[in-house]
């Protein structure tokens, strides 16, 4: 009978067991690009579009209309090119983006990413959990009070019994509900003349609730947990297989965040022609979902319900994993997507703890136009620090070898970086202004 294979250590101090079965599917993978090939970078760009993101695409459009729709635009090369690098970074590194800053610049810079993404994370995590239980009141008829902790264990199981990455095969199917979006934007019945414009023309503007939405969607669609997750889970593939595919990885990253751009515009477009024309406040996703019922008809309605489900089942394991791995990384805990509960305890506990802190997070009673917009806001502010470590680690050949991300993808990866620092900084100093006492 054939031994297995020992165990290889990674880099970050995980175990990575590289059986021979696991190999040929690797194998198979590599050889087979195309849609039944593509895993972690489809994911973590579908991931974009959880229901903060939704809400916050909601709440834009019922305000502003169209006048910010060009922003969704100039998010596919800023977008793209982020979970490029990350995706390289992870195949080049073959080691977590946490380990990799704690090796390269010391444990301060460690601890400062670890925090900023987790905080986030877990008040996200609450938001989704919310919207996707919410989701399903409206597909069903039921208050959502009732479902939060059931939706919350459909969850769990999902990851305990069919772990990390069977979980991850089966929601890269689910992206294609978000094709739910663009019926919902044709059936509000738009005018596409007013659209196009808007789309095509830059509207600018320093005024508060200008700045504070480009904030939010900005922070909602760069936030840090999509590319430190694309990050590790493509550290794992490249150290599982013989061969990474850095065209596969291309391609992922592409398709992915076209179709995360695609589906921010058309909500923001569903949004603005129904509740945005009507002059109806949006409070959640949810409510967007309800609103378009009497406006654009109940297949509107539920369409939008469905992809907001659909955007929750997606985030949720995405978000949990994160912060899991993460934490396993400070810890230095032995982990892989192929390891199950059993093998993995510690990281299973951490991932298991993540959700249910959301979860008491989704039943505080907080009204959800706070836990969702402002966890858009607080994605804003702590984005820039871990897109910039993992600039910084992109550009350094410690990390990189030869592998190294060329100098015009750099140079998109510190656009974004800076695009979204400026606006941090013009938020927050509107903020503060505003705090201050009006001189006599």
């Amino acid at each position: 009978m054939r031994a297995k294979q020992a165990p290889v250590a990674s880099a970050d101090g995980g175990v990575a067991p590289v059986l021979e079965r696991r190999h040929a599917r690797a194998g198979w993978r590599l050889r087979r690009p195309g849609l039944l090939a593509l895993g972690p970078g489809l994911i973590a760009g579908a991931s974009d579009n959880d229901p903060t993101t939704v809400a916050t695409m909601v709440v834009v459009g019922a305000t502003t209309r169209y006048s910010l729709s060009w922003l969704t635009l100039l998010l596919y090369p800023l977008l793209g090119g982020v979970l490029v690098i990350a995706a390289q970074v992870g195949q080049a590194s073959r080691s977590g983006l946490l380990g990799t800053v704690r090796r390269l610049y010391g444990r301060r810079p460690g601890v400062l990413l670890l925090v900023s993404v987790v905080v986030v994370n877990l008040i996200t995590l609450g938001a989704d959990l919310q919207a996707g239980a919410a989701a399903i009141g409206l597909l069903l008829g039921v208050e959502l009070r009732w479902l939060v902790l059931p939706y919350t264990a459909l969850l769990i199981g999902m990851l305990l019994v069919g772990r990390h990455r069977g979980v991850e095969r089966v929601l890269k199917y689910t992206v294609a509900i978000f094709a739910a979006y663009f019926f919902a934007a044709f059936l509000a019945r738009p005018d596409w003349g007013a659209v196009i414009r808007s789309t095509l023309t830059p509207a600018l503007s320093l005024r508060s609730e200008y700045v504070e939405s480009g904030l939010a969607i900005l922070g909602t669609t760069l936030t840090s947990y999509c590319y430190v997750w694309a990050v590790q889970r493509e550290a794992a593939e490249a150290r599982l297989a013989s061969r990474s595919s850095r065209r596969c990885a291309r391609l992922e990253a592409g398709l992915s965040m076209l179709v995360a751009v695609a589906t921010f515009w058309f909500i923001l477009i569903a949004s603005g022609a129904t509740l945005g024309m009507h002059h109806q406040v949006a409070m959640t996703a949810q409510d967007a979902a309800a609103g378009l019922q009497p406006l654009a008809g109940p297949l509107a309605s539920h369409l939008f319900a469905l992809g907001l489900l659909s955007s929750s089942l997606i985030a949720v394991p995405v978000l949990a994993d994160c912060s899991a791995q993460l934490v396993g990384e400070q810890a230095r805990w032995e982990h892989s997507p192929g390891l199950g509960p059993t093998q993995a305890p510690a990281f299973y506990g951490a991932t298991v703890l993540a959700i249910v802190v959301g979860a008491v997070i989704a039943l505080l009673g907080l009204p959800p136009i706070q836990l969702l917009y402002w966890a858009s806001i607080a994605g804003g502010l702590a984005t820039p620090i871990g897109l910039v470590l993992l600039l910084l680690v992109a550009g350094d050949s410690r990390a990189m070898g030869r592998g190294r991300v060329g100098k015009s993808l750099l140079a998109l990866g510190w656009t974004a970086a800076v695009v979204i620092a400026v606006v941090s900084a013009l938020f927050l100093s509107q903020q503060i202004r505003g705090l201050l006492p009006v001189p006599a």
